[in-house]
């Protein structure tokens, strides 16, 4: 049974194709979704009302940063994430598996756990299951995330089984904890653990973490691990296709890291509820727009004069206030102003895209409407690549 608190229902389903809406303890989001990134507790330079005016639901947060910065008893103290952060709607905290991950040249791993040194100030610190669901009960979010194993791809066949094996391992000594400290230190609202399929490029290895998560326990929902992680687009599609037969059709899934609008469309189309990625805030913050004709950097010249607004019909401020040419001279002179606008824009525009997929399977027509956008998303993308 769900953890109480938690509830999914499925409005509509048309083909693989869900509409769902996930209940949480500070909210509902309808799904399919996009989460903003709010690695350090900020969706970088917006604040919460900006981030709710975009169209987010429910924000993620990451508990490797929030440990080395402030401190997760700090959080903690502060009313939890919610009290800290004054976002009052759900909220998702990776437990840092990747950020652990990538600091490659600093770290060990065995079956105990993850030993690094901090990016920051070069201290030791050890990451174990146990801990980690300690660090995610302090900082307080509704959804929390197993410790697991992530490896770069392509990765050989006998490694990623490995690494596997040892994240399944790792959940349910993540399982075991999470119930320990639910029934010793009673957290203000109840917390969701999803586990992470993990597997790499090998369908039959994801195939085997699936089975291993199902056989574990009766999960909140689950998430997709281990992509957008040097794989070719492909590649990533293959990964959520072998996966969504597999996965209960009564609970969320979640596929981790994933952002540009035409994986968003791919991924509803292979039964993913729930996205987040980096990518959407800091391509803006860079100077690139999306727009359904493909990306659109901003810095460009050929903007300078362009009265135009930078996609018509969007509803941000980036497009009704203002025109392409004033864009421009944001970020010629480096007012900080322009990195927000676009860095809010493109939120809007996921949030926008996915609000229409959900209309588009509500209604049975999610193929028809996937298909017109990702054709002229690419495009768009191939005159801009043409020299």
């Amino acid at each position: 049974m769900p953890t109480p608190g938690f509830q999914f229902t499925l409005d509509a389903v048309d083909a693989r194709a869900r509409a769902g809406r996930f209940v949480t303890p500070h909210g509902a989001v309808e799904t399919p979704a996009f989460m903003p990134v709010g690695t350090h507790g900020v969706v970088r330079g917006l604040s919460p009302a900006e981030v709710r005016a975009a169209g987010g639901t429910m924000v993620l947060s990451n508990a490797y940063h929030l440990f080395l910065r402030p401190g997760d008893e700090a959080v903690r103290a502060a009313g939890g994430l919610h009290g800290f952060t004054r976002w009052d709607g759900p909220m998702l905290t990776d437990s840092g598996g990747f950020q652990v991950f990538s600091l490659a040249k600093y770290r060990e791993v065995s079956e105990e756990g993850i030993t690094f040194r901090s990016h920051l100030d070069g201290a030791l610190h050890a990451y174990t299951p146990e801990r980690v669901m300690r660090i995610e009960r302090n900082v307080g979010a509704d959804v929390i995330m197993q410790l697991d194993e992530l490896i770069a791809a392509p990765a050989d066949y006998a490694e990623t089984q490995r690494a596997m094996a040892r994240s399944l391992r790792w959940l349910v000594r993540c399982r075991d904890a999470h119930r320990r400290l639910a029934a010793e230190d009673p957290p203000v609202h109840a917390q969701a653990l999803f586990p992470i399929v993990q597997g790499g490029t090998h369908a039959a290895l994801r195939r085997d973490s699936v089975r291993g998560i199902l056989d574990t326990d009766d999960w909140d929902g689950v998430a997709i691990g281990g992509v957008s992680v040097g794989e070719p687009k492909p590649t990533l599609y293959d990964v959520l296709a072998t996966c969504d037969p597999l996965l209960p059709r009564d609970r969320p899934r979640y596929v981790m890291g994933v952002g540009f609008p035409d994986d968003l469309l791919e991924g509803v189309a292979r039964g993913v509820d729930l996205f987040d990625c980096v990518a959407p805030t800091r391509m803006g913050r860079d100077g690139t727009a999306f727009t359904r004709d493909g990306t659109v950097q901003i810095r460009q010249s050929a903007f300078r004069g362009d009265r135009e607004p930078l996609v018509a019909g969007c509803p941000c401020p980036a497009c009704t206030e203002y025109d392409r040419g004033y864009l421009r001279h944001l970020f010629t002179v480096r007012e900080d102003y322009g990195p927000r606008l676009l860095a809010r824009h493109n939120l809007t525009l996921l949030h926008t895209l996915l609000a229409e997929a959900r209309v588009a399977i509500v209604h049975g027509v999610f193929a028809g409407f996937a298909s017109g956008w990702l054709d002229r998303w690419h495009r768009g993308m191939a005159l801009r690549r043409t020299p």
